[in-house]
């Protein structure tokens, strides 16, 4: 990894300098999407496009992370509250300007479904936050994508 990050913890989600949130209502039950995020961290490749690598490290405790284009990741998990919110912080990175990084994953019972939340919170240099800014429509598509295709996944299991 390139670089170290600062060792933020989950209240930086509510104070990042730039916070990208998104929500997409899903068929499937929270417990059952809890699941997916945190307990088959080695699954998130088969419904998350841009994840070509995922596994966990430190007996669950942390993640490893790959994503198409190089950019990897080495997290800490820290929260893992089924079946309500999952977070994690990006602790060393090769993503240039990255300062703090946060996402977090709020499940929330909607009819017999699932409203999946996913802030992402960050801090950087100038560049990094205005490419961030820039980069909302494609992690908006790509949180879209995602969750459709962890839907699909999840409603034929």
């Amino acid at each position: 990894m390139a670089r170290r990050l600062r060792p933020v913890e989950i209240d930086f989600v509510g104070a990042a300098p730039v916070r990208l949130v998104f929500a997409r209502n899903i068929a499937a039950p929270p417990d059952r999407v809890f699941q997916a995020l945190a307990e088959d961290v080695s699954g998130w490749p088969q419904w998350f496009s841009a994840v070509t690598l995922a596994r966990a490290t430190d007996g669950g405790a942390g993640r490893e992370i790959r994503l198409r284009g190089g950019t990897r990741f080495a997290e800490t998990v820290l929260v893992a509250k089924a079946p309500e919110v999952y977070a994690y912080r990006v602790d060393a990175t090769n993503a240039p300007g990255a300062r703090a990084l946060v996402e977090e994953w709020r499940l929330t019972p909607h009819g017999t479904g699932t409203r999946v939340r996913w802030t992402f919170a960050a801090d950087g240099t100038a560049p990094f936050r205005f490419v961030l800014v820039l980069a909302r429509a494609g992690l908006k598509r790509a949180f879209r994508d995602a969750v459709t295709s962890l839907d699909r996944r999840l409603s034929r299991a």
